[in-house]
């Protein structure tokens, strides 16, 4: 038995059952035993490749759009550049090599990481080597100022409540011990709660029985202090993940491990598990808090934007066969449909006196 399961056990025979959201803390955080906490799940070598670990073209497009943004609020400094989640520092290494071609932005980047994981911090650390990030366990520590931040598969691995519909009203889903097997596995459970749970959209509210609502309130807390911040102190945000333009319904969650999907209650600690971002429900958050917001639109369409076929045409001119062959899978997997390119969306905020940012010019903030 592992040793996070010997603790959700214990917890759950003092506490009682645990939401969703506790349980995904437990597995992705838990200080001791946290999947993030203990290892480096990147490549393929880990459990899943991110965008900037399949190419630097995506990470120096980022840091273009970066370079666009930051012009465009007038070049201050120093500017706060935060990641929020930045796996080994591969995404942010390309923004800063791209940063130093924006006259006077990479003198002016003040750099801020949010991590939890001290075995992602070191690789951070290592491959960041001509800049002393800061780094946070959370964006509220960050020092006030303007900033861009970036957040690129972040939000898909907050935690969320799940909520179904009864014929009696709304219950949330739980996870709790499986007594048929002598308390040793876990299993899925409801509350014995039968109404019309304030955390259930209103737009959803109506939904038909058997319905299954996701609720991100770690998500929305989230959105609303980058929003909060770009607001009061001006800047911008881009956010990309996989997920729902629209909120609705369906259950999301799932794990991953050796690059496979897996069972989300068997091995806690020992796969990642994420849910689809409800883009909607984000973008409500920024407007509130007064900002401009804008898309989603699709990752292929951002990086097309920002020119990613002509980046790969220049790459592809001085490499060898085998060099432009993967510089040509890299750029398929990033953009086309069937692959990263419609799947992941990206969602970006602003300060109200800014135009809308690269990328989302055709959209109405």
């Amino acid at each position: 038995m592992g040793k996070l399961l010997k603790h959700l056990r214990r917890r759950i025979t003092h506490d009682g059952p645990l939401t969703i959201a506790q349980y995904m803390e437990e597995c992705l955080s838990n200080p001791r035993h946290g999947y993030y906490m203990s290892r480096d799940p990147f490549g393929r070598g880990g459990d899943f490749i991110t965008a900037p670990e399949i190419s630097q073209m995506f990470g120096e497009l980022i840091g273009l759009w970066c370079g666009i943004e930051w012009l465009a609020l007038g070049q201050p400094g120093p500017v706060r550049l935060i990641e929020l989640g930045p796996g080994r520092g591969t995404l942010m290494a390309d923004v800063l090599r791209v940063a130093k071609g924006v006259t006077g932005f990479s003198e002016a980047i003040d750099l801020h990481l949010v991590e939890t994981s001290p075995v992602l911090r070191e690789h951070q650390r290592q491959n960041l080597p001509s800049i002393k990030p800061t780094w946070h366990d959370h964006l509220g520590t960050v020092p006030d100022g303007p900033a861009l931040i970036i957040a690129n598969e972040f939000f898909d691995a907050l935690p969320i409540r799940q909520f179904q519909k009864i014929p009696e009203g709304w219950c949330e889903r739980l996870v709790c011990m499986d007594e048929k097997t002598g308390r040793t596995s876990l299993q899925y459970g409801w509350s014995s709660s039968h109404m019309v749970h304030s955390m259930v959209p209103k737009i959803l509210a109506n939904a038909e029985p058997d319905s299954v609502v996701e609720v991100s309130p770690v998500s929305l807390n989230y959105m609303r202090l980058i929003s909060e911040r770009i607001t009061e102190g001006r800047g911008a945000a881009l956010i990309i993940d996989y997920g729902h333009v629209k909120s609705g319904i369906g259950d999301t969650l799932q794990a991953v491990k050796n690059h496979a999907y897996s069972d989300v209650l068997s091995d806690p600690g020992e796969a990642d598990l994420t849910a689809h971002v409800d883009f909607e429900a984000l973008l409500n958050v920024a407007i509130d808090c007064g900002a401009q917001a804008y898309g989603p639109v699709t990752q292929r369409a951002l990086l097309q934007t920002l020119g990613i076929e002509d980046r790969a045409e220049r790459l592809s001119a001085g490499a060898t066969s085998a060099q432009a062959e993967s510089i040509r899978q890299a750029l398929t997997r990033l953009i086309e449909a069937d692959a990263m390119g419609e799947l992941f969306k990206a969602i970006a905020i602003t300060c109200p006196d800014l135009d809308p940012p690269v990328g989302f010019q055709e959209l109405d903030g």
